[in-house]
């Protein structure tokens, strides 16, 4: 992709799964990688930097902005300045509504809402000053169109888009560019843990492409978000789902 060489990428919930192949799909394109995550990245760190570029492990908690805020400056120490955040760290503590806790829904908002608020903060005064820079959320088609025992997860998958089409309201005039991408069934461990009966009968079945998508997949549209071949791409939602939601 053009213009991601040595640029700087900040990923949270880089460990593993997506967030793990969207930092190697950046390696592979010459940038630096800062893999955040709260728990240890060092694996993917040492993956990345067997592609031949650098990176470095920042342990964060998404949920605390000055967490956040010892992130962006670390990634700034390490590397000078922050050219893409890809907001990626999330959980699930799904439910049905009835059943549904209290603690389930703040723990749901407090990772995938407000740790998207808490590390776009501690990024924008650094991309601001530098007057460049983009932010990519992982959004889900969950959060696009609902979902059974998921009303934590929808809402807050849902309020991640209506925050990004506000900041790309008010900072494109700033060289800024906000969005995000917004998968369906991916074949992380944490989807192939469903037992396999499951997986064909309910899921599966029910997506065109006739098969789950891969982290690689998504990886690759970060990775095309981020470059320069997408740099009047502001504002959007791009899902990569197999056909899954029409």
């Amino acid at each position: 992709m053009r213009g991601l060489k040595d640029k700087v990428v900040l990923i949270t919930g880089a460990a593993g799964g997506i967030g793990k192949a969207t930092a190697l799909r950046f390696a592979e394109e010459g940038a630096k990688v800062v893999v955040a995550d709260f728990v240890d990245g060092m694996d993917t760190v040492s993956a990345v930097r067997e592609k031949g570029v650098d990176a470095i492990y920042v342990k964060v908690d998404v949920t605390d902005l000055e967490s956040a805020k010892t992130m962006a400056a670390k990634a700034i120490e390490a590397f000078g300045r922050i050219d893409v955040l890809i907001n990626n760290a999330g959980i699930t503590k799904d439910a049905m509504m009835k059943k549904m806790s209290k603690d389930a829904w703040d723990a749901v908002i407090g990772v995938n809402l407000t740790g998207v608020f808490n590390c776009t903060t501690a990024v924008l005064p650094f991309m601001l000053e530098q007057q460049s820079g983009t932010v990519l959320t992982t959004s889900s088609i969950v959060g696009l169109y609902g979902n059974v025992g998921q009303t934590n997860y929808a809402a807050s998958k849902w309020g991640v888009i209506g925050m990004t089409k506000s900041w790309a309201k008010e900072m494109a005039k700033n060289g800024l560019r906000f969005n995000c991408v917004a998968p369906g069934f991916i074949g992380t461990d944490m989807v192939r843990k469903i037992p396999e009966q499951v997986l064909q009968e309910k899921i599966i079945v029910k997506i065109p492409a006739g098969r789950l998508g891969e982290p690689e997949e998504v990886a690759a549209l970060f990775a095309f978000l981020a470059s320069d071949d997408a740099k009047y791409i502001n504002g959007a939602v791009f899902s990569v789902d197999g056909a899954a939601t029409l």
